[in-house]
């Protein structure tokens, strides 16, 4: 078993409302919180809290609070911060929804979740009202940030001037959000985070991510998004620094927003690390004020890592992850030039891990010099999630009766503590940092009449980036080529789910149970 390297941290017995603004003393207060990338339009941490509270009153006032799922459907917008902490300031659960989902998906997670409102903007009502139409919710049920005739707006329900309510829970077990996650396989499944699950991985982050009031944060990594509900959301308010926001990505905006707002930390995906390192408009811009390009959501490649710090004159580092770890299990702290960028770095404070053979069962142990055997990572803490939404056999798959849960990821560790994720057992792709369910894109290519089966895997494209990839075996006599496979599945799907690439094949190799042999597929 390997410790973390850090002390443990203590990690308060508190909902995440007052941990995060619990001890703010006046000083801090007329401090900026969020600013709108777009418009340069400022928030104050004293505004924030202020709106929190009396967002917390409207949805209280509704009868709102401890046992009602409020699902939100928001692009990283400063709205969001009042939102989704006043969600959870009234006693309510949060389910933080997709921005690029079908009406379809939105469904699917409303009615896994258990949501009965819903929180969106204008630009997505369409998709959003067409979900919550088709299970019956009222108009008045869905609030529309900016208005939208028939539903309430968020300055309506600020303008109310209602008292935040007083509400009783366990932190422990109260569940904060509901995050969606492929897990290691199958369909997206509710991930039960706590507010203790919360306030402890911010703790977690903060001994390792040297952020203080003085720095700005870009956030174009979406709050939806675990990694950007906590490394980027929570755990910015915490350190009282200035979040900047930014709705979508597009790099001439990204790289305007980081010289005008002179952005000391950005927070990036590797497609996002791979624009900073080729594209020659990035001259363009005065990036001087990045101290550090921080990657998550899927692994960065050291060469990439190297080339981007030495473009821009910064340093760039890593972390590792998932939905189910709230995010934070590995981070590689910004003064560790020591460390490999190809790795991530050593565990967070209060973290244990260790590295089992997935075939034999035996845990490998951490080696005295060099570099351990490869094992499926396992690791236990306090930012480990409570299981599954009403899955207790994808719960029991997960996470075991001692606590650890089971990666799916293979890793090494060095003799020192350093861990490197080399391959993957789970058959989750991460195209740009989101999660795609193979068995999500088989069920909807397998709808196609003229498809007799099919598969999907990860493949690496041109940048070195996993893109799904469609085996597809034609119907006798069917006249189907790659294009019409691939518009078929964009018609069903989010964007980033979307298929990339196509092969016909005359069959999918299987098991003798029936069970596809990707890592057959791989091989090809």
């Amino acid at each position: 078993m390997v410790r973390s390297p850090y002390p443990d941290v203590d990690i308060p017995d508190v909902t995440i409302h007052e941990f995060l603004f619990g001890d703010l003393d006046e000083s801090q207060l007329d401090g900026v919180a969020l600013i709108d990338g777009m418009s340069g339009a400022t928030t104050t941490y004293r505004q924030l809290i202020g709106q929190i509270d009396l967002f917390a009153g409207a949805l209280a006032a509704r009868g709102v609070g401890v046992g009602t799922t409020v699902a939100v459907l928001c692009p990283n917008v400063p709205a969001f911060a009042t939102v989704f902490h006043g969600i959870l300031r009234a006693g309510a659960t949060a389910t933080t929804i997709n921005s690029l989902y079908t009406a379809e998906e939105i469904a699917n997670q409303l009615t896994d979740a258990g949501a009965t409102w819903l929180v969106t903007v204008s630009p997505l009502l369409a998709g959003a009202w067409s979900a919550a139409e088709s299970l019956g919710f009222d108009a008045d049920h869905v609030i529309v940030l900016d208005g939208a005739d028939g539903h309430p707006s968020l300055p309506a329900l600020l303008g109310e001037g209602r008292t935040a309510p007083d509400v009783s829970f366990d932190p422990a077990t109260h569940l904060a959000v509901l995050p969606y996650s492929s897990g290691t396989t199958g369909r997206p499944k509710g991930v039960m985070l706590t507010h203790r699950n919360l306030v402890a991985n911010v703790s977690q982050c903060r001994p390792v991510l040297d952020v203080d009031e003085t720095d700005r944060l870009l956030a174009v990594l979406p709050f939806f998004h675990i990694y950007g509900m906590t490394v980027l959301l929570n755990f910015a308010l915490k350190q009282r620094a200035g979040l900047v926001t930014m709705p979508r990505f597009d790099l001439v905006e990204f790289l305007r927003i980081i010289a005008e707002h002179r952005t000391t930390w950005v927070f990036v995906a590797p497609p996002i690390a791979v624009a900073l390192a080729k594209h020659p408009i990035v001259d363009q811009y005065d990036l001087s004020a990045v101290r550090v390009i921080f990657s998550g959501a899927a692994p960065l490649d050291g060469a990439l890592a190297s080339a981007v710090a030495t473009r821009l004159g910064c340093t760039v580092t890593q972390g590792y992850g998932m939905t189910e770890t709230s995010p934070a299990v590995n981070l590689i702290s910004a003064d560790r030039d020591d460390i490999d960028r190809s790795s991530i770095g050593p565990l967070v404070p209060n973290t244990e891990a260790r590295l089992v053979d997935p075939d034999s069962g035996a845990d490998i142990e951490q080696p005295a010099d060099g570099v351990s055997a490869p094992g499926e990572l396992w690791v236990r803490g306090p930012q480990v999630m409570t299981g599954y939404l009403n899955r207790p056999d994808a719960t029991a798959e997960m996470l075991d009766a001692d606590g650890w849960l089971h990666t799916g990821d293979i890793a090494t560790v060095t003799h020192d503590g350093i861990f490197r994720i080399v391959d993957r057992l789970k058959e989750l792709i991460k195209y740009k940092g989101y999660q795609v369910a193979p068995a999500v894109l088989e069920a909807v290519l397998l709808e196609h009449p003229s498809i007799a089966d099919a598969a999907v895997i990860g493949v690496l494209d041109e940048d070195g980036q996993e893109v799904p990839k469609a085996y597809v075996v034609r119907q006798p006599g069917a006249e189907l080529d790659e294009d019409a496979v691939m518009t078929h599945v964009a018609a069903h799907v989010a964007p980033h789910e979307k298929v990339r690439q196509v092969e016909f094949i005359e069959a999918i190799p299987k098991s003798a149970s029936g069970k596809i042999l990707r890592k057959d597929l791989r091989a090809r």
